[in-house]
């Protein structure tokens, strides 16, 4: 098992230290019966107070623990008689204690991940060596880890212990190994794309069902239930469903904006605010536009001037999370100054409706698709709008948005098994997780020093890596997908800037995203050794 928002730290508040006590009795007085019980179920270590805890959490449950300490003697002092004389001669040891993991964890990299931090822990104190005692049912998995064994085995009869050490050097030739096993545990492809995303087991197999004809009564229920859920996500009055993708629902979003008296004015700081300006210049939309370097921020003020200088701009369109970096835009004080303004917010939301609460309250027309945040197959282009629109012959058939709105979505040929795939995937949206999980991952890129765009102002569906110059972003992505880990990296912006991306807008772990980056930290490692 492995969690969606396991991390790790050194422990520091009570609740913490009550969850160790109770995870140190269920080790070792009940598990492993080296202590006597007691009526409070806790076991406070003797050495409480000398002991830096190092604990896997899960979300605010302690799954897992590991404790160091320098102090002399050591437990194995008291254990095994002339400890020194199998140690070098310019050992400057440390004792670990008191591993410990909870079962349903045991599976999984929680001891590989506890064993790292404090292996960090130790360099920084300049300790060379970690001393364990390790119980006779874990020595296989220590050994992978890096732990040596010597002297005699100690303890009782009930609950026997080999003494080990590990350096620095044996960690990380073996943890190289340990890495490649853990690794090798996962057979599937790891899907970090942006679409096509993963894909739950549920919603695949809602889409392989026998399709159905998209006049019959049941598609027109399907269809029916689809529209009222989406449109409770994001507390609109209508949604459109449409054969086709994100692009497609700009150019419907585009031909209804042509029907508009005066001009618009466009908002771009990366990719896919630059192709809604190419959207617009291709239906001859009159209009205004901010445009700033990729990952730049735009402020409400300069918005603002643009409008006050500008009294016929008449809309504003804008993405509402930027693909192409992560940046997202304050959706709620854009509304506030196109109310301000009496003009018309129109929003390119594909990357972000499934990721982050959206409110389209006080929105003219908002574009979404069904393969990116919605967890489902692409192939749907989704229209969101609050007033009532009606046919306009003035506008290409496939583009008038009011002949869906008239037809209930299906004036045309539809797709029953996406529209199967996608009431299922938008049962099982979640997206207080995907915040926690990009909290945990922005951590763990943290650790092993890589660097990322954005703050806590970003989308938690989006990561952008710039990778140094000296390294090449095709040459690190086709590595990862030669491992089974499928990153964003080769549209040509990416390749322009050697830029990769990974994307948590479909099913994906966080155990999955471990491996991902214990590979991508071992790449980068190695490229640069070569610089």
């Amino acid at each position: 098992m492995e969690p969606h928002t396991l991390t790790y730290k050194i422990a520091s508040d009570p609740d913490e230290m009550d969850q160790i006590y109770q995870l140190n009795y269920e080790t070792f007085v009940e598990e492993i019966p080296q202590h006597e019980q007691n009526q409070s179920q806790r076991l406070i270590d003797k050495f409480d107070e000398e002991n830096i805890y190092f604990i896997a959490k899960d979300g605010e449950e302690v799954i897992g623990m590991i404790t160091v300490r320098a102090n002399r003697p050591f437990s194995l002092d008291q254990k095994l008689a002339d400890l020194d004389e199998y140690l070098p001669n310019d050992a400057n040891p440390c004792e670990v204690r008191l591993l410990s993991v909870k079962r349903s964890y045991r599976k999984s990299r929680v001891f590989y991940q506890l064993v790292k931090l404090l292996v960090r822990y130790c360099l920084e104190k300049d300790y060379n060596m970690a001393l364990i005692s390790g119980t006779d049912r874990q020595t296989r998995l220590y050994k992978r880890i890096g732990f040596e064994p010597f002297g005699p085995m100690v303890g009782t009869r009930e609950a026997m212990f080999q003494p080990m050490y590990l350096t620095q050097e044996r960690f990380e030739t073996s943890s190289k190994a340990f890495r490649k096993m853990m690794m090798g545990k996962t057979q599937k492809q790891l899907n970090f794309l942006p679409g096509p995303v993963a894909i739950k087991r549920e919603v695949e197999q809602a889409f392989f069902n026998p399709p159905i004809s998209h006049r019959s009564s049941d598609f027109i229920e399907n269809i029916k239930v689809v529209r009222e859920r989406l449109c409770g996500l994001v507390n609109a009055e209508h949604a459109q469903i449409v054969v086709g993708t994100g692009t497609l629902a700009n150019d419907l979003v585009a031909a209804q904006l042509k029907k508009l008296p005066g001009k618009g004015l466009i908002l771009a700081n990366g990719e896919f605010g630059y192709r809604l300006i190419d959207h617009a210049e291709r239906m001859n939309l009159p209009h205004e536009k901010v445009e700033k370097e990729w990952n730049e921020k735009i402020t409400i003020e300069e918005i603002e001037f643009i409008l006050e200088s500008h009294p016929d701009v008449n809309w504003l369109w804008t993405v509402h999370c930027e693909t192409s970096t992560g940046y997202l835009y304050d959706l709620d004080r854009l509304k506030e100054l196109t109310n301000k303004h009496q003009v018309k917010l129109c929003v390119d939301a594909c990357s972000s409706v499934g990721i982050v609460p959206i409110d389209l309250m006080d929105t003219y027309l908002a574009s979404t698709v069904s393969g990116k945040g919605l967890g489902s197959y692409p192939g749907l282009a989704i229209v969101f709008h609050q007033e009532e629109i009606g046919p306009s012959k003035e506008i290409p058939r496939y583009l008038d948005l009011g002949q869906y709105a008239k037809m209930d979505s299906v004036p045309y040929t539809h797709s029953s098994n996406l529209i199967a795939a996608l009431k299922e995937a938008a049962k099982r949206l979640d997206m207080n997780k995907k915040t926690v999980m990009a909290n945990a991952i922005k951590r763990m890129l943290a650790d092993a020093d890589i660097s990322f765009l954005g703050d806590k102002h970003y989308s938690p569906g989006i990561l952008t890596i710039p990778l140094p110059h000296s390294v090449s972003s095709k040459e690190i992505g086709d590595e990862l997908k030669a491992k089974g880990i499928i990153i964003s990296y080769e549209s040509d912006y990416l390749l322009e800037r050697n830029w990769i991306q990974f994307a948590f807008m479909g099913d994906v772990t966080l155990a999955e995203f471990e491996t991902a980056c214990i590979a991508l930290e071992a790449i980068l490692k190695h490229r640069m050794k070569k610089v």
